[in-house]
């Protein structure tokens, strides 16, 4: 089975969701989680995943969404939601993100840490986000103890030098589609470890192709396996086989949970 670490659906309309899932499902994707990026897409993501048995969620608040300080108030709304619903089971998408257009980085740096606080003190796993912020982000996570709790770095695009720094943090790094495009990433996606390699769609709508189906899902999540497995010599199986266990290992402390859906049919 292959699983979707950090798919954003919610943004479709609910009957399309059934349809992605389906697909997904065709060709080996057991179960997608879905991040949000505000507290109002967080709430629609949980109440998704009570409707959909093999969709499960993050909550949490992306950087380039921060419009104001994230308040106490705001934190005690994600720990309500994280902390009462069995199927939120990663903090996601929080982080930092250093675009001329993104909000103030006071404002990220602390809603970055005041995220990860919740993410420790719940047991959530951590998949952060990071946009030519690498260095602080890296500082803030050790800062921050973030180790204490799993993690994965979402749609890694980095260099050799980053992937082993997150791996040093005792983070996983997720492949997605850039995979394909990108020649430095193939290069690092060689030389690591299949013990640090997790995978993700990061799907949402992209009304800017033209042909629907051209729109990443997670039923790309194959020829992402298929690539890696290509790039380390190795067999589809194994490949899939281990990302796998990474991802449980990740999930650990929820996978009762997950099992509880996941063997539903």
């Amino acid at each position: 089975m292959i699983i979707d670490t950090h798919v954003h659906i919610h943004s479709y309309p609910e009957d399309e969701i059934d349809e992605i899932l389906q697909r997904a499902s065709s060709v080996g994707v057991g179960l997608v989680i879905d991040a949000g990026t505000t507290l109002e897409t967080s709430s629609v993501s949980v109440e998704l995943s009570s409707r959909h048995d093999r969709f499960f969620s993050g909550v949490g608040v992306h950087p380039m969404d921060i419009e104001d300080p994230l308040s106490s108030a705001d934190c005690d709304v994600l720990q309500s939601m994280a902390s009462s619903n069995e199927k939120v089971i990663v903090m996601s998408e929080i982080g930092l993100d250093y675009l001329e257009s993104s909000p103030d980085r006071a404002l990220q740096f602390d809603a970055f840490r005041r995220q990860i606080s919740i993410a420790k003190e719940l047991s959530l796993p951590i998949v952060f986000h990071s946009r030519e912020a690498h260095e602080d982000c890296f500082r803030v996570l050790l800062e921050e103890k973030a180790y204490e709790v799993p993690g994965v770095m979402h749609y890694f695009q980095g260099t050799l030098d980053d992937a082993k720094r997150v791996i040093d943090l005792g983070f996983y790094v997720s492949i997605a589609r850039p995979i394909f495009r990108l020649g430095h990433l193939a290069d690092v996606v060689s030389q690591i470890s299949l013990d640090h390699i997790v995978v993700e769609t990061d799907s949402s709508p992209q009304p800017f192709k033209n042909n629907r189906n051209n729109w990443t899902e997670p039923r790309h999540l194959r020829p992402i396996i298929e690539k890696i497995a290509e790039l380390q010599g190795k067999s589809v199986n194994e490949v899939e086989e281990k990302v796998f266990a990474n991802t449980k290992k990740i999930l650990s402390k929820r996978w009762d949970i997950v099992e509880k859906y996941i063997s539903c049919d």
